[in-house]
């Protein structure tokens, strides 16, 4: 079938007028070594890095589709794990600026990410309610916790036990043991949201912040597993800590409910420092030491507070004990020695509060070894501020030391406008008008301005007009970047202004209910010689209705104008004569547009529609149903009767209005898109959103094919609805506290149809090499055998060896779930296989991995099948020596290394050495040198 008609594609070029998202958290990033110099921030779905001493844009982490939601640096500072909107986690190297590993398990929002304090593994928590522990050396994932009941806020390894802390918006604070994967305390004394927790004082206290403005201290005690071995079980876990006693009402339930011998941990409140802001906590974090804690509320405040060391604390009692000695003395009095104690205030001291130019969204801080404190702020309007902070100063104040805001507006953008020829881009906000230059992407000009809503370059592109929400029309130089003039136009908001096609003047539609024409004019003033552009009124058009759109035939005989009442009516531009009234929106129309040949004229409203008109005498040509939210903005491309059309619903679309078809869906904002613009040549199309984003895009060579889009579109659906799909219900299965860290996506069953097409293949090539024998057997000499291109193109290799090339190009976080999908049918098949894998040497610690995780899923199947009892027994024969084999190899690796750097072999040393074999296949793992919390006799079945 041939092309009927034949469309361009218009792809992203370019996503610019963004310093940071106000989704997400900005993080502290060592770039060349150098700490406390450039910052991590979310922008959309990318991450940009500032160098906040030269206010430049140093490196951008490309996103996919999703928007960033949190952001996390691994403590070696090479690496940044970034969550995003839809559950993923990417983990970017900051050398190269590639992400190398992809972790999908959750099904909502990333909302905290940590590392442990070796870097070796991420938990993260989601608006899924469940937290995932992940290996990162083994780009796996380990185990899914579930136990809240609403999103998780916060997550916290502690160093020196292998245990975890998390927090959510179901008021609980939940206590896990690794060890085990179970929540062994659960604290209830929050009556609203945990917004954030932090651990200070060598982890022996744990802050919580809520919705009110009461952190909350806690003492944590550890139980020691042995005191006395002649105690009593019951006994061991009751009296623990002498705080014990002083225990709240708020925690007395917890005694109740769980039973002492489940404790590791005792944990009771001491009581509370008060923050001075009113609202809810948005963000509570330490910075790495645990001696300076910080929080924020929705306020523009950030309120600094200095833990005391156990040796200040120290030194601070003695000096109180002195004091009241001193004192006692005085009085002749004999005060009792251990009367003396630090207040909570005391040993947690407010240091300063620090107030921004906006709103805070999250914070990042961090102590330099001189006693600095560097703290990076990500605001609500656009903004990356960096404070200096000195604590050893008499009075510690915040200087701000760096504030990044060329890079884009305060607020929201709500219009904009490309020049007569193409190369200047005009956009306007309620602060200010830039204008950028398209190629470059530069701001090149930065005017202050009042509310800007509507927006033209003059004729020459000298000069541009903006009209705003008070009412007024201003007028700037570009080359001076200097308001020549401000008239005020209409009594209401400037909602709409368009250029007359003869260039001498232009139109505004205003609140005031009244259309009025402007023609350019040259003025002197006083106080120069040479004359300057000025805008004259000519005369006014008074209708019944708020005018919310203006627009201009292409022969300036027709002047259309959409009210408030729904309609849009046609005048006549030189006796300002009724000519139509197009009628038939349910809502108001907020844009329309017409065609350059000034047949058709397209409105866009509220009612999510768009309608197509004929010009000569008003009739409706089609009703499309076009965005799932308002429609915001409506344009044609020039010399076509294609257009464009901007929604609340965050999509851009383009639309033929003669085939009335959708042609393709421009997708990249992740909130409502206010306006658009196109340039004159129709190549290149600008947009702006409430994301704070710009973004540029343009017209490839590339043709569209409609019917190949649509199939691309249902395969996409089809993709999404598959990774949606839940798990199946079992009769009488209740869900665990733990569960399998993946979750199913389109690359998992891909996976596991890539591994059943290779058994299916297998089976042909082996069937086919057993009748090739008795061919050759039969003729009584060897004929030639044909060999599957498949395999000539791996260089000949054997069939049960291209099923093991298969199963090592699978992710290693993918692996549990496509194993999990494959049908029972091809499990012996590949038993088979992993016995003669295994038996070779060939990537043990890969197939071990295989061969556990199916022998748990299919453990029945497996068991009560009497032809896979002897392949079992093989299997257990061949693993355990191959196994043990890997490790001796390992351990003498390990001591060689050791030798060579002259260190002692520590158990806690094996993540840095793994790192040398990131490029290798990754052997087995000693059991003595497992990371914690995993079964060390899990290889050996």
């Amino acid at each position: 079938m041939g092309l009927t008609r034949q469309y361009l594609r218009y792809r992203p070029a370019a996503l610019f007028g963004l310093v940071a998202s106000a989704r997400g958290s900005v993080a502290w990033v060592a770039l060349r070594g150098e700490r406390g110099r450039c910052v991590a921030v979310p922008a959309c779905e990318h991450v940009f890095v500032w160098d906040l001493r030269k206010g430049e844009k140093v490196l951008i982490l490309k996103g996919l589709k999703q928007e960033v939601s949190c952001l996390r640096t691994s403590p070696d500072g090479l690496h940044l794990a970034v969550g995003y909107e839809d559950g993923s986690i990417r983990i970017f190297s900051l050398l190269s600026g590639e992400a190398n590993i992809t972790f999908n398990g959750h099904k909502a929002a990333v909302t905290a990410l940590q590392y442990d304090h070796l870097g070796g593994r991420l938990v993260s928590g989601s608006k899924d309610t469940d937290v995932i522990v992940w290996d990162v050396i083994n780009e796996s994932g380990l185990y899914r916790l579930s136990g809240h009941k609403d999103a998780v806020t916060q997550v916290l390894f502690l160093k020196e036990k292998n245990l975890m802390v998390t927090s959510g918006k179901d008021t609980l604070v939940k206590w896990w043991d690794l060890d085990t994967q179970h929540c062994f305390k659960t604290l209830v004394g929050h009556r609203t949201e945990v917004w954030g927790m932090a651990l200070v004082s060598e982890e022996k206290r744990l802050i919580t912040g809520s919705a009110d403005s009461e952190l909350r201290v806690w003492d944590i005690t550890y139980i020691q597993e042995v005191k006395d071995p002649d105690e009593p079980e019951s006994k061991k876990s009751k009296g623990s800590s002498p705080g014990a006693e002083e225990n709240t009402e708020e925690d007395e339930p917890l005694e109740l409910d769980e039973q002492p011998e489940e404790r590791l941990v005792k944990c009771s409140k001491v009581g509370s420092i008060m923050r001075e802001g009113r609202d809810r906590v948005v963000t509570l974090a330490t910075d790495r030491t645990g001696k300076i804690l910080a929080c924020h509320g929705t306020s523009a405040v950030l309120e600094v507070f200095c833990v005391l060391s156990e040796e200040e604390v120290q030194k601070k009692l003695e000096k109180k004990m002195k004091k009241a000695k001193k004192k006692a003395k005085q009085k002749s009095e004999e005060e009792p020695e251990g009367s003396v104690e630090l207040s909570l205030q005391e040993e947690i001291q407010r240091v300063t509060n620090i107030k921004a130019s906006s709103k805070i969204k999250s914070f990042d801080l961090i102590l330099s070894p001189k006693g600095e404190v560097k703290i990076a702020l990500l605001l609500q309007n656009n903004v990356v501020e960096a404070y200096n902070l000195n604590l050893s100063a008499p009075v510690p104040q915040a200087v701000r030391a760096s504030k990044i805001t060329i890079g884009g507006h305060r607020s929201d953008v709500r219009t904009l406008a490309f020049s007569s020829d193409n190369i200047a881009v005009l956009s306007a906000a309620a602060e200010s008008v830039k204008i950028w230059n398209r190629s470059t992407l530069q701001c090149i000009r930065t005017m202050d301005c009042e509310y800007a809503l509507c927006s033209l370059f003059v004729p020459g592109d000298r000069q541009v007009i903006v009209g705003t929400k008070t009412g007024k029309l201003q007028l700037y130089d570009l080359a001076t970047g200097s308001l020549l003039e401000t008239l005020d136009a209409h009594d209401g908001a400037v909602w709409s202004m368009a250029l007359s096609p003869d260039q001498r003047g232009f139109v505004t539609g205003g609140a005031d209910k009244c259309v009025k024409f402007w023609e350019f004019d040259l003025v002197k003033d006083e106080s120069s010689v040479q004359k300057r552009l000025s805008m004259k009124h000519v005369r006014v058009l008074q209708l019944d209705e708020d005018v919310l759109c203006v627009r201009y035939s292409p022969n300036q005989k027709l002047l259309a104008v959409s009210l408030l009442d729904c309609t849009v009516k046609i005048f006549y531009v030189d006796t300002l004569k009724f000519f139509l009234s197009l009628y038939g929106h349910k809502l108001p129309v907020l844009c329309m547009d017409i065609s350059y040949d000034g047949t058709l004229i397209a409105t866009g409203s509220a009612d999510r529609n768009v309608k197509i008109w004929g010009l000569d005498f008003g009739d409706c040509h089609r009703s499309l149903f076009a965005h799932d939210d308002s429609v915001m903005y409506l344009q044609f491309v020039a010399k076509s009767h294609l257009f464009f059309t901007a929604g609340k619903d965050s999509k851009i679309k383009q639309w033929d209005a003669d085939k009335f078809e959708h042609i393709q869906t421009l997708e990249g904002h992740h909130q409502e898109v206010w306006c658009l613009a196109l340039s004159p040549n129709g190549d290149y199309v600008v947009s702006a959103s409430h994301d704070k984003s710009l973004r540029l895009w343009e017209r490839t060579r590339e043709p569209l094919v409609l019917e190949e889009e649509r199939e691309m579109q249902r395969e996409a659906e089809y993709e999404e609805s598959v990774a949606k799909e839940e798990q199946p219900v079992v009769a009488g299965e209740t869900r665990g506290e733990t569960g399998l860290a993946g979750k199913k996506t389109i690359e998992t069953i891909k996976a596991a149809e890539r591994i059943m097409e290779a058994i299916e293949l297998y089976r042909e090539e082996t069937a086919k090499l057993q009748e090739h024998k008795a061919i050759c057997k039969a003729a009584g000499k060897e004929v030639p055998c044909p060999v599957n291109p498949i395999l000539r193109a791996y260089g000949n290799i054997t069939p049960s060896a291209y099923v093991l090339e298969v199963f090592k190009k699978i992710k290693s976080s993918e692996l549990e779930e496509s194993l999990l999908v494959l049908p029972f049918s091809y499990v012996p098949d590949l038993l088979r296989l992993f016995n003669e894998y295994i038996h070779l040497g060939s990537e043990v610690e890969l197939l071990c991995r295989a061969l556990l995780f199916l022998l748990k899923v299919h453990f029945g199947q497996i068991t009560s099948n009497q032809m896979l009892v002897t392949v079992i027994e093989n299997l257990k024969k061949t693993t355990i020596s191959r196994v043990s084999e890997a490790r001796a190899g390992e351990e003498s690796l390990f001591l060689l290394l050791f030798q060579y750097h002259g260190k002692l072999l520590q158990g806690h040393q094996y993540l840095p050495l793994c790192l040398l074999w990131q490029k290798s296949p990754p052997p087995v793992r000693p059991a003595s040198l497992a990371p914690p919390g995993r079964d060390r006799g899990s290889l050996t079945g």
